[in-house]
């Protein structure tokens, strides 16, 4: 045999292979990341092609990070149009008229529910308020050869809606079925979600997908989040950009282990993304390793932060660190003030010291500068492995300081200074790094 395919079963460990040189893995999100490993342990060297619309954080996450490569699909079929989205608290009225609706164009209807216990319910529902449409029933537990003959009647239209649980998620391609109602869409993750609505307009005609929730309960931050992603991304092949709010949203995973969401908490996400970077790039010698792991210590006696007052959204919060600790230039720094300005108002004086800070910063990896202390009486800095780029011009420059300067046996250097605000030692902060900064400059021109 040349080319096997199968599901799950060829994990198995009565399966052997003689010579297996490709492994192709379709619908990549309903797949572990154990059963993954499982067939990589087969072979060390096998070359693997993993498919999917909605890939699991950490397949996106290795694809991002340089670990897999990635090619996108977004070129959707000829007269393929988007599926429209509705999310909305169940209504018996919009039920009964979407369900009617679809069945006067001579279409049928999936309607899917999260769980195994809720298809009486529902069923119940549909019969007292939408009595005229034929209803079947399917789901996993039922015996296979009946599962079978549900779906073969359901395809040659003899009903009008397929009652389900999420067993329709993927695979399955009926062109008259464009109609779709979620029930309790907040119980679905946002790729199930994605994967739900693919189910419908797989034909010319448009199609609607309706997301129902319950009328009074108050949904959890993180299934609002989802529903918001969902109805905003409503164009075709927005697979990737849906991925990378999941990835978002639920983490990126253990890429060394088996978590397909989460963060790294030992190291701290940055660290972890920064280490995973350099040692892919090392690994593939497209670059030199750079050393990159060090960051000035800079002590003004001050408060540096976003207060939640000024952005009260976490995740948002964290964006925004995540972007400062990327600015370098003066330009860059201003530009973000003048967004945050825009989008959340007045600087805070917090912010306001932290653009300074970041800005002081960069000057100091400039500098070779470590170890920054400011204080009411000056500043004391300390150079990295006790070396400046420009040693001559600097002795100069603490020898025009006079007084006002002197040299430690650590090798730091004393600034000495009347600096009694924060505001004060930002800024006298700021204009000995700049003449330290302009001395490597002078060498280097």
């Amino acid at each position: 045999i040349d080319i096997v395919v199968g599901t799950h079963a060829l994990l198995g460990s009565s399966v052997t292979f003689k010579n297996l040189g490709l492994l192709i893995i379709d619908e990549e999100q309903r797949f572990g990341v154990r059963h993954k490993e499982r067939l990589k342990d087969l072979k060390s060297d096998i070359h693997v092609l993993t498919l999917s619309a909605t890939p699991i954080p950490r397949t996106l996450q290795l694809a991002l990070t340089g670990v897999r490569e990635l090619s996108l699909i977004t070129t959707a079929p000829v007269d393929r149009m988007a599926v429209r989205s509705f999310i909305s608290p169940v209504d018996p009225l919009v039920i009964r008229e979407t369900l009617l609706r679809e069945r006067y164009r001579g279409g049928q209807s999936f309607y899917v529910v999260p769980r195994v216990s809720d298809l009486a319910e529902v069923r119940e529902f549909l019969s007292e308020h939408v009595p005229e449409l034929k209803v079947a029933t399917a789901h996993g537990q039922l015996a296979p050869g009946e599962l079978d003959d549900i779906m073969n009647a359901f395809y040659d239209g003899q009903y009008d809606v397929l009652l389900s649980t999420t067993i329709v998620e993927s695979g399955l391609d009926i062109p008259t079925a464009n109609t779709l109602i979620v029930h309790r869409a907040d119980m679905f993750g946002l790729a199930q979600l994605y994967q739900l609505r693919g189910r419908v307009g797989r034909s010319k005609v448009r199609a609607y997908a309706l997301f129902t929730l319950p009328p009074n309960r108050t949904l959890t931050a993180t299934a609002e989040r989802r529903l918001k992603v969902l109805q905003s991304l409503d164009t075709l092949g927005a697979g990737f950009q849906l991925a990378s709010h999941d990835l978002d949203i639920r983490g990126a995973g253990n890429i060394l282990g088996e978590e397909q969401s989460g963060h790294v908490k030992e190291v701290g996400y940055e660290l972890y993304q920064q280490m995973l970077e350099e040692a892919v790039a090392e690994l593939k010698g497209t670059e030199e390793a750079v050393d990159t792991g060090w960051s000035p210590q800079i002590t003004v006696g001050t408060a540096v932060m976003i207060p939640e007052a000024y952005v009260s959204d976490l995740q948002l919060r964290l964006g925004l660190y995540r972007r400062i600790a990327e600015l370098e230039t003066p330009e860059e720094i201003d530009a973000f003030g003048a967004e945050l300005i825009d989008r959340f108002g007045p600087l805070p004086q917090e912010v306001e010291h932290l653009l300074k800070i970041v800005f002081i910063k960069a000057l100091c990896r400039r500098a070779n500068v470590e170890k920054l202390d400011a204080g009411p009486k000056g500043t004391v800095v300390h150079f990295r492995n006790q070396e400046f780029p420009e040693p001559v011009g600097l002795v100069r420059f603490i020898g025009e300081q006079g007084s006002l300067a002197k040299i430690r046996p650590d090798q730091s250097i004393v600034f000495i200074r009347d600096w009694p605000t924060p505001e004060k030692r930002l800024a006298g902060a700021a204009v000995i790094m700049t003449q330290l900064v302009r001395l490597i400059e002078k060498k280097a021109a």
